[in-house]
């Protein structure tokens, strides 16, 4: 499927060239194609080399975590959930860990660690694979449930709302929740109906009740703060919790007597190759990406949605918003452009550049997750991943234009 999807980008972004210089008289449209490949090209480059420092920071803690033990301690409070889910991986393998600290990290927004640890964990289950070059049902599930960004603390969009002058930054709080909750459902559902996982078993549903209690209560707890504490004690408490985990790695490392110096060594290393070996991926995916979004194929897809919601008679206002819901899951960067292209545009308070907004936090960069994830551990293979990353992403991205005529229009 994902070679299908690849020519398709590029198939696509051609049509929608020649339709740009012969209909609309655009001759250097192939110009800028091709200067999107050298730039894409070497943004892949620059993204592998800038991720080398990181997975070696990481992955070199995470391995005094891992000979110290305490993983698996870690790991216990997920593990039965990841037992339900994930009938493939055998309990006490050291996959639950891994995928335990990345789930964490990505409910924090801690981004710098969640990386690292969630390609430690598709290495892991990579042991297990038996078709090396096909993602196991384990693996679809864990990339799927990254995809859909179940973020808590969405501190980068509360910061670009504040810098562009909002008079209430962190209005978009509980729309975002929302949205991304959604988003990792309808994820989840999608991946568990495919892999035949019964969602109503006991421990399965005691997990998800669990999980609603906490994101009620740290909701109202942030809610109840005005903007400018709210997002200051966003920060503090996920630049607090990083780093407490830092020393917990290294505390817990030198009380039981291990060599947290030569662990941190062996896993550095570790990270460097990993880095290393990503870069003929994301080279590949950015540039399918570079080629599409510069043809003007987002610009044409549109038009045709704004015509059709006229055409019945609904509002259109959404529409000034969609180019961040397109771009989100292929550029990360690119969506960051666009919402702040539409605050800039039409006001940082205006519905478009708030629904924008809600819209960046609904969702992760689903194709540049999958070449990093998968590129990491060789995957060539994705079977389901893409449909059901992208029946997140889509549901998503509907529940925020929802709750942005909801709480705002």
């Amino acid at each position: 499927m994902l070679v299908h999807i690849w020519f398709g980008f590029f198939a696509v972004s051609f049509i929608a060239a020649i339709y740009q210089w012969l209909a609309l008289g655009h001759a250097q449209i192939f110009s800028e194609l091709i200067q999107s490949t050298f730039d894409m090209a070497s943004l892949g480059v620059e993204i592998a080399i800038g991720l080398i420092g990181i997975l070696c920071l990481w992955l070199g803690l995470f391995k005094i975590a891992e000979e110290s033990g305490l993983i698996n301690i870690l790991a216990r409070g997920l593990q039965p959930l990841f037992l339900k889910l994930m009938p493939g991986i055998p309990a006490g393998h050291p996959a639950h860990g891994s995928m335990t600290m990345n789930i964490a990290a990505n409910m924090l927004g801690l981004d710098n660690a969640a990386t690292p640890m969630g390609l430690k964990a598709m290495q892991d289950m990579q042991s297990l694979n038996q078709e090396k070059d096909t993602a196991s049902n384990a693996q679809i599930l864990f990339l799927v449930i990254n995809t859909s960004a179940v973020t808590l603390l969405p501190i980068t969009i509360f910061l670009y709302r504040a810098q562009q002058g909002s008079t209430d930054p962190t209005a978009v709080f509980i729309p975002i929740l929302l949205a991304t909750t959604a988003s990792t459902l309808m994820g989840l559902l999608s991946v568990c109906f495919v892999q035949k996982i019964n969602l109503l078993n006991r421990v399965i549903l005691s997990y998800f009740a669990g999980f609603v209690i906490l994101l009620s209560a740290l909701a109202s707890y942030l809610v109840s703060q005005p903007a400018e504490q709210m997002a200051a004690s966003s920060s503090l408490m996920g630049n607090l919790v990083l780093f407490s985990l830092i020393m917990l790695f290294l505390s817990y490392g030198w009380l039981k007597k291990i060599n947290i110096y030569d662990a941190f060594i062996d896993g550095a290393s570790q990270g460097f190759n990993v880095a290393i070996k990503l870069i003929p991926y994301l080279v590949g995916m950015l540039v399918a990406i570079g080629v599409l979004r510069a043809s003007g194929v987002l610009d044409i897809l549109l038009s045709g949605i704004e015509s059709i919601f006229i055409f019945f008679g609904f509002n259109t206002d959404f529409v000034q918003a969609l180019p961040t819901a397109f771009m989100k899951p292929l550029s990360g960067s690119g969506a960051r452009a666009m919402m702040l292209e539409t605050m800039s545009t039409h006001g940082v308070d205006s519905f478009p550049a708030t629904l924008a907004a809600i819209m960046q936090g609904s969702t992760e960069t689903t194709f540049y997750v999958l070449a990093v994830y998968f590129g990491s551990v060789g995957i060539k293979h994705v079977r389901h991943a893409i449909a059901c990353a992208l029946i997140a992403d889509a549901s998503g991205i509907i529940v925020a234009i929802l709750a942005g005529y909801w709480f705002f229009h």
